[in-house]
């Protein structure tokens, strides 16, 4: 058997799980403030992911009040530095490169002979991905150990956030390779923003037993109901406009997944130091602006 068709016998059962059901019952548990349901979990996944406390503003992973405050919880201050360059795009997470660069018209690369629709993957309104189309994309998938906040590449005013239901495959690197249109499928939180590059598309995307994903100014966006639903924050006059500094946070996962950033032609470079694999710390700077 090749290493191929293993990998393909391994991400088959995903197709036949009951993926949400799966996801609410693991998100609930999650939830749970009963010490022998959270401690039991904390500890766990502590010991299994070899999950680095020294950098979280709570050291103790038992002082948590459930296992999602334990997975999104918060670093100490200085732990993450902030790109100081104002030409530089910051890392949105801790990670590692699924993959990046340039988006053919409105085709993205995903892995291996897979791509997916830009349209698609924006929320199926071709207005919103035309200024995108011929762009750049970057996608960090952040594994279980890692710090599960999404922060700003650059600054930028929030001008619509669109919740788009899916599947909730799992987005490792084996399903990514296997699952056609992996992250256009999924259940996902399409954020974009005005920035002095242009629009920018901040993608968070969920998975298999990813309970919910969060944002600051929405609070948990899923699971909601079916269809997709779009916020527009620049039509709400008695709203002021939400700006977002560099670093400043977006949202979180609860339970691990994947987060994708957008812009449009001409305006961003990625770093040569990164390709397929590498590993991201949030903050560092990952490319840079363009003229």
């Amino acid at each position: 058997m090749t290493p191929q068709t293993r990998d393909m016998l391994l991400t088959l059962p995903q197709y036949f799980v009951p993926q949400h059901l799966l996801s609410r019952l693991v998100g609930w548990l999650a939830e749970s403030r009963l010490d022998f349901i959270k401690n039991t979990f904390i500890s766990f996944f502590a010991r299994r992911y070899n999950v680095d406390m020294s950098e979280a503003v709570e050291e103790n992973p038992l002082a948590y009040e459930n296992f999602n405050a334990f997975f999104t919880r918060a670093l100490k201050e200085g732990a993450r530095p902030i790109d100081a360059d104002p030409a530089g795009i910051a890392c949105p997470a801790d990670g590692a490169i699924s993959q990046l660069g340039p988006i053919q018209g409105d085709v993205v690369f995903q892995a291996k002979g897979h791509y997916y629709s830009l349209n698609e993957l924006l929320g199926g309104d071709p207005a919103r991905a035309k200024p995108f189309e011929g762009g750049s994309f970057a996608t960090v998938y952040l594994s279980p150990k890692d710090y599960h906040r999404v922060h700003m590449p650059v600054t930028g005013t929030l001008r619509e956030m669109v919740f788009v239901p899916g599947d909730l495959f799992s987005v490792n690197t084996r399903t990514a390779e296997n699952v056609p249109r992996l992250f256009a499928r999924n259940e996902r939180v399409v954020a974009i923003f005005d920035t002095e590059l242009g629009p920018m598309a901040v993608v968070l995307v969920g998975a298999m037993i990813v309970a919910s994903i969060e944002t600051v100014w929405a609070g948990v966006v899923a699971p909601q109901k079916p269809g997709v639903r779009v916020t527009d924050y620049r039509s709400d006059a008695p709203r002021a406009p939400l700006v977002l500094e560099k670093g400043a946070e977006i949202g979180r996962f609860r339970l691990g997944s994947t987060a994708i950033v957008c812009f449009g032609p001409g305006v961003a470079q990625w770093g040569e130091a990164f390709r397929e694999g590498s590993p991201t710390r949030m903050g560092e700077q990952l490319g840079r602006r363009i003229g």
